[in-house]
C-alpha cells in the first residue's frame, strides 16, 4: 500500500486555529503551542462570562429601579416587597426599562404600590 500523507489536514488545522487566535498579543497569534492555550481559555472564559452577563445586568436593572424609586420616598427592598404585597408580577427588567424610558408608567405602578 501506498504511504498516505496528511499534511493537508495538518495544515487546515493550524490554519483554522491560527484563524481563531487572530488578533491576541505577542505569540498567542501565530505560534500554534501558545494559540491553542489562548484558544481553550478564551472559550472557558466565554462561558463563564455568559453567565456572569445575567448577574451584572440584573444589578444594572436593581440599580435603575432604586434610583427612579428614591425620587418617590420608597427604598428598592420596600418597593419590590409592596409589588409582592400587591400581586404585582412585573420582573425587574421592566420594571429597570420603564424607569428609564416611559417615566409616566413607572410613576403610575409606584402610586398604585403606595396607596
Amino acid at each position: 500500500m501506498p504511504r498516505v500523507k496528511r499534511g493537508t489536514i495538518h495544515n487546515k488545522k493550524r490554519k483554522n486555529l491560527l484563524k481563531d487566535v487572530k488578533g491576541y498579543k505577542w505569540g498567542r497569534k501565530n505560534l500554534v503551542k501558545l494559540a491553542k492555550t489562548a484558544r481553550t481559555k478564551a472559550g472557558a472564559h466565554a462561558f463563564v462570562d455568559r453567565r456572569k452577563k445575567k448577574r451584572t445586568m440584573r444589578s444594572l436593572w436593581q440599580i435603575k429601579i432604586s434610583a427612579f424609586v428614591k425620587e418617590q420616598g420608597l427604598s428598592y427592598s420596600k418597593f419590590i416587597a409592596l409589588l409582592k404585597e400587591n400581586n404585582i408580577e412585573v420582573d425587574r427588567k421592566i420594571l429597570a426599562d420603564l424607569a428609564e424610558n416611559n417615566k409616566e408608567a413607572m410613576l403610575a405602578i409606584v402610586d398604585k404600590v403606595k396607596k
